[in-house]
């Protein structure tokens, strides 16, 4: 046995490195245990060939972070993609709608070319967009009671809370906001904006990092998630992943926490109902007072903990979440971008809310899209591909034999809207969704850590009763994008779950 720690965080992704800072800052004593050589998780920026990309996720961290844990000391001077985080929708060759985000005159002048009244509306929309996000971001910040039955009174304050920040906004933003939540991407959109241009190439956020269709219940939250996490419709911090994590490595080392990789944690130990230490694949156990867990909660109660410390029906429950990954990446390395493309821009290929529906019909039935989404990030010599469908389950064939039939998939959709692609291909670069559970321990390649959906977000993420970041085992908790504000690039529930842990000490 080595010393005791006061808290021991189980994965150097980016909440776990939060929370991490967050706690050492304060004098805890905090040791970060990675099973890859490299921290990061989903937030790293990695070779291939003589190139470099995000490999999985573009991002930063939520302001007050960055302020709490004064990143820019350290390095974290994040660039909004130079100034011009641009959206783009490919249309056919030649073709595109322009929805600059940063330049709203020239996003107007694009619009304008499909709609009149859609270009007057975009105003409206970007105004309550705002207003949207800024309760999203509130509720957040905002500790989950234990629902249906908070520990104590003083457990719901901060829900009423939320709930007089959303009074504050007036009766019909409200009612708004309250109504889009559970819309389908299709409904929400169609009542902004009549050109199919438009209404596509904003409702494909909906459906960005899940395994659902434009019409499917509650994809209008996951589009303003996803805005509220990028700043708009267009990835704002492109390439610049492995700053990210650095500055919150340095952070956290500088505060005087402990970071070890190669590190694989084999399983918690639980002693009389509380979590007591951790034992590594090497045999090494390390004893904590307390125990974060920034994997998912899959992974963390059926694999780390074990079914036999658990009540039947949480093991249940925790069987039951669904993670359902059907995304993958292809990285291009390019001598040069093709013609019409420009750097440190977000492309999508989202021509009609039809064909988002039907590239959504294959996973049904554990199939690749033939005709798949993409959602594409150039830098000055990549262009990373996000390429949706790609189901974990296949209905036929194995993905240690299927990555080449995404490579080409992707390669021959791009290739119909960018005709010299292909000459440009220097060095290539795929991830399945396998790659994405075995390299990156995302079960079953979810990227968020469990899927963004109506009965998995806020109070009920990820399960009813346990959205506060505790667990039925004492002295163990949740920090992962898995739980409560998480679900891509934030750090919020990182740092949430810091918060809630020196409630505790």
């Amino acid at each position: 046995m080595t010393k005791q720690y006061d808290a021991i965080i189980i994965g150097a992704g980016h909440n776990g490195l939060v929370s991490a800072a967050y706690l050492a800052k304060v004098g805890r004593s905090v040791l970060v245990l990675e099973r890859r050589d490299i921290p990061g998780g989903t937030l790293v920026t990695e070779e291939f060939g003589s190139f470099k990309a995000d490999m999985l996720q573009s991002g930063t961290l939520c302001p007050d972070i960055l302020r709490a844990l004064d990143l820019p000391r350290f390095g974290l001077r994040p660039e909004p993609a130079t100034g011009k985080a641009a959206f783009v929708s490919l249309l056919d060759v030649g073709h595109v709608l322009n929805v600059t985000y940063y330049d709203p005159v020239k996003t107007i002048e694009s619009i304008k070319r499909f709609s009149a009244k859609d270009a007057a509306r975009w105003p409206d929309f970007l105004a309550f967009m705002s207003k949207a996000t800024s309760f999203l971001e509130a509720a957040y910040r905002t500790p989950m009671p234990s629902l249906p039955k908070p520990e104590s009174p003083a457990e719901g304050l901060p829900l009423a809370q939320l709930g007089l920040k959303l009074r504050s906004m007036g009766r019909k933003d409200m009612l708004d906001i309250i109504r889009a939540l559970p819309m389908t991407a299709v409904e929400f959109v169609e009542e902004w904006f009549e050109s199919e241009q438009l209404k596509a190439a904003i409702a494909s956020l909906g459906i960005y990092g899940v395994t659902l269709g434009v019409m499917s219940a509650g994809t209008a939250f996951n589009l303003m998630h996803n805005w509220l996490n990028r700043g708009g419709p267009a990835h704002q911090y492109i390439g610049q992943a492995g700053q990210v994590t650095g500055a919150l490595v340095e952070a956290a080392k500088a505060y005087g926490a402990e970071i070890r990789l190669n590190a694989e944690v084999a399983s918690i130990r639980v002693d009389g109902g509380r979590a007591t230490d951790v034992i590594l694949a090497n045999g090494e156990e390390i004893a904590a007072r307390t125990i974060l867990s920034a994997v998912d909660p899959k992974r963390t109660f059926l694999s780390l903990v074990g079914p036999l410390e658990l009540p039947p029906t949480f093991v249940w429950n925790v069987q039951s979440i669904k993670m359902r990954g059907s995304v993958a990446k292809v990285h291009l390395g390019v001598e040069s971008l093709p013609d019409g493309m420009t750097p440190y821009t977000t492309y999508a290929v989202a021509p009609s809310l039809r064909y988002l529906e039907k590239a959504y019909d294959a996973a049904k039935y554990g199939e690749f899209s033939g005709q798949p989404y993409l959602e594409i990030t150039t830098t000055e010599n990549v262009i990373s591909v996000h390429f949706q469908f790609a189901p974990f389950n296949l209905k036929d064939g194995s993905w240690k034999m299927e990555n080449g039939t995404v490579e080409k998939l992707a390669l021959d959709t791009l290739g119909e809207y960018l005709p010299n692609l292909r000459s440009k291909v220097q060095s290539l670069k795929s991830l399945t969704p396998l790659d994405l559970e075995t390299t990156y321990s995302l079960t079953e390649g979810d990227l968020n850590h469990g899927q963004l959906m109506l009965d998995q977000f806020l109070f009920m993420r990820p399960l009813p009763g346990w959205s506060n970041h505790k667990t039925p085992i004492d002295g163990l908790y949740l920090c992962g994008s898995g739980v409560h504000a998480g679900g891509g690039i934030s750090g919020a529930s990182g740092r949430n779950a810091a918060k809630m842990v020196l409630k505790q000490f």
